[in-house]
C-alpha cells in the first residue's frame, strides 16, 4: 500500500491529498521515471490517479491498472461513479495511468514539441513513447506503490499494451483483461496488413451507414462538389486548415465504428449550410458544421495520435505510410476516390483509423510536425513490442472481448493473436462495437471478471 496521503514519499513519486466526486474518492500520484530506460540520463513526469469506493480508502484492496486505448490519449477522468469505473471500484483500488506524453503525464503537445529545434530531435524523443516504455512505467509504478501483481484491463491500444506486459513483465500481473485490444503480433511492419484487413471492414460499415441512411448518399455528394470546386480544392476550416473531400471522408474514424456513430454522423449532416437570409447571396457551408467538423477530430490537443499512430504496428521495420500505400492499391483506390464516387452516382466512402501524410498539410495543428511525421515514417530501428515465445507460454490468466464487427482491431487478426496466448480465454460478441466498455462498462467488465472467476462459460 502507499505511505499516507500529502506525502512526499521519495524524490521519485508524490502523492496528493484525498478528494471527492460523487460516490468516488481520488488522489493523485506523480512519478519521475526515465525518459529512456537504457540511458536513465532524463527523466518525465508520470501522472496516475487512484480511485476508489467512498469509505474504502485504507481498505487492503488489490490494485487494478486501465491503460487507455489511443495512441496518445489520457486516462478517463471520472466525474462519478459510473459504468466499468463504479463496478471496478467494488472491488479494486483502481488506477488510472495518463500513459508518458499525455493528460498530465509531461504532454507532449504541437506547443511543448516545438521546443526541440530540429525535426531529428523531436524525433529522437518520440521514439521513447511507445508500449514497450508505456508498460516500463508501469512497473516502475507498481514498485513505487508496493504493490502484489495486479490487475491490468486494456481499452483497444490499451489491450496491445497489455499484451506487451505480458510478454515481457508477465511477473507484475495477476489477470489480464482486453476490450478490443488484441494486436497483430507478427515480426517487421504489420501496419500493411492490418490496413487492408480494416480496409474491409470500413467498406462494410460504410455500406451499412448508407442503408440505415440513404438519403445521406445525396448530400455528401453536394458536399463534395462544392469543396471540390472550392478555391484551392477546399474550404477554410475555424482553425486554419483547410476541409477537403478527402478530408471530409476522415469523418469515418469516429462515425463508423464506435456506438452511436452512425447517428452522430448523419445528424452532423443536418447543419451544412449557412441558410440563404438575402436572395441572390452565395451558397456557403456553415461555421457550425466546420466546427464541428474539428471537433471530431482530436489532433489538435493529442497529436501523438497522428504522429505515432503507424510506429504502434512496427518492430525492426518501417511503416512508409503504410495506410496511404494501402488505399492506393487499385481494389481500394478507385473505391474510395470521392471525385469518382459522385461521378458514378455512387455513395461516397469514409476513410477508418488511419493516418495520411496529407493530413500534415490540411490539419493547422499538425503542420508543424509533417518533416517529423515522414521521419518517423522511415524509421526501421523499432524495437520489439511482442515476445511471441512468452506468450505461447503465458501463465497469467487473460480475458479477452473480442467484438465481430470491431472497425478498428480486425476480428481476424485478433483472432490469430489470440491462438498465441496460452490460456486466454475469448468472449466473441457482435453485441458491442469497438466503443463496448463505454457503452456498457460494467456489463463488459463483469463479463470479462466472471470468465476469469469461472462464475460464466467460455462462449
Amino acid at each position: 500500500m502507499a505511505s499516507s496521503p500529502g506525502a512526499p514519499v521519495s524524490d521519485l513519486h508524490t502523492i496528493g491529498e484525498w478528494y471527492s466526486v460523487p460516490d468516488l474518492r481520488l488522489r493523485d500520484h506523480r512519478f519521475r521515471v526515465p525518459l529512456d530506460y537504457s540511458a536513465r540520463e532524463t527523466t518525465i513526469s508520470v501522472f496516475a490517479r487512484e480511485v476508489v469506493g467512498v469509505g474504502k480508502e485504507e481498505h487492503a484492496l488489490p490494485y487494478l491498472l486501465f491503460l487507455q486505448g489511443g495512441p496518445g490519449f489520457e486516462s478517463p477522468r471520472p466525474a462519478e461513479a459510473s459504468g466499468w469505473i463504479k463496478k471496478a471500484c467494488e472491488g479494486y483500488r483502481l488506477i488510472l495511468l495518463d500513459q508518458r506524453g499525455t493528460g498530465l503525464s509531461t504532454p507532449l503537445t504541437v506547443s511543448s514539441l516545438s521546443q526541440f529545434d530540429t525535426p531529428k530531435k523531436t524525433v529522437e524523443y518520440l521514439k521513447n513513447f511507445r508500449a514497450d516504455n508505456i508498460v516500463r512505467d508501469a512497473e516502475f509504478i507498481r514498485e513505487c506503490l508496493d504493490a502484489w501483481p495486479w490487475t491490468v484491463l486494456g481499452q483497444s491500444y490499451g489491450g496491445f499494451c497489455a499484451v506487451t506486459y505480458l510478454s515481457f513483465f508477465p511477473q507484475g500481473l495477476k489477470h489480464v483483461l482486453l476490450t478490443g485490444g488484441l494486436p497483430p503480433i507478427g515480426r517487421g511492419c504489420t501496419a500493411d496488413s492490418v490496413y487492408r484487413a480494416c480496409f474491409e471492414q470500413v467498406v462494410s460499415q460504410n455500406e451499412k451507414y448508407y442503408k440505415r441512411f440513404p438519403q445521406d448518399i445525396e448530400v455528401v455528394h453536394e458536399l463534395v462538389k462544392y469543396l471540390s470546386e472550392s478555391e484551392g480544392g477546399g474550404v477554410p476550416l475555424p482553425s486554419g486548415g483547410i476541409l477537403s473531400p478527402k478530408g471530409l471522408q476522415c469523418l469515418g474514424l469516429v462515425g463508423l465504428g464506435s456506438g452511436g456513430g452512425f447517428e452522430r454522423l448523419h445528424f452532423l449532416f443536418e447543419r451544412i449550410w449557412d441558410p440563404i437570409l438575402v436572395p441572390g447571396a452565395k451558397k456557403k457551408i456553415s461555421y457550425s458544421f466546420l466546427k464541428a467538423f474539428e471537433s471530431w477530430m482530436e489532433f489538435d490537443s493529442n497529436p501523438l495520435y497522428a504522429v505515432l499512430h503507424e510506429s504502434i504496428y512496427c518492430q525492426g521495420a518501417s511503416s512508409k505510410w503504410s495506410a496511404h500505400k494501402v488505399r492506393s492499391e487499385p481494389q481500394y483506390e478507385s473505391l474510395f476516390d470521392p471525385f469518382r464516387a459522385v461521378k458514378e452516382n455512387r455513395p461516397v466512402y469514409f476513410t477508418g483509423e488511419m493516418i495520411f501524410p496529407w493530413m500534415f498539410d490540411e490539419i493547422s495543428a499538425l503542420r508543424p510536425l509533417k518533416e517529423v511525421a515522414h521521419m518517423l515514417s522511415e524509421v526501421e530501428e523499432w524495437p520489439p513490442l511482442y515476445d511471441i515465445n512468452a506468450l505461447n507460454n503465458n501463465q497469467v490468466p487473460v480475458a479477452a472481448a473480442v467484438y465481430y464487427e470491431d472497425m478498428y482491431v480486425n476480428f481476424k487478426l485478433a483472432m490469430e493473436t489470440a491462438s498465441k496466448i496460452a490460456g486466454i480465454r475469448l468472449w466473441v460478441t457482435n453485441e458491442y462495437m469497438h466503443s463496448g466498455l463505454r457503452d456498457s462498462g460494467s456489463h463488459v467488465f463483469d463479463q470479462l471478471m466472471s470468465m476469469l472467476h469461472g462464475r460464466k462459460p467460455q462462449i
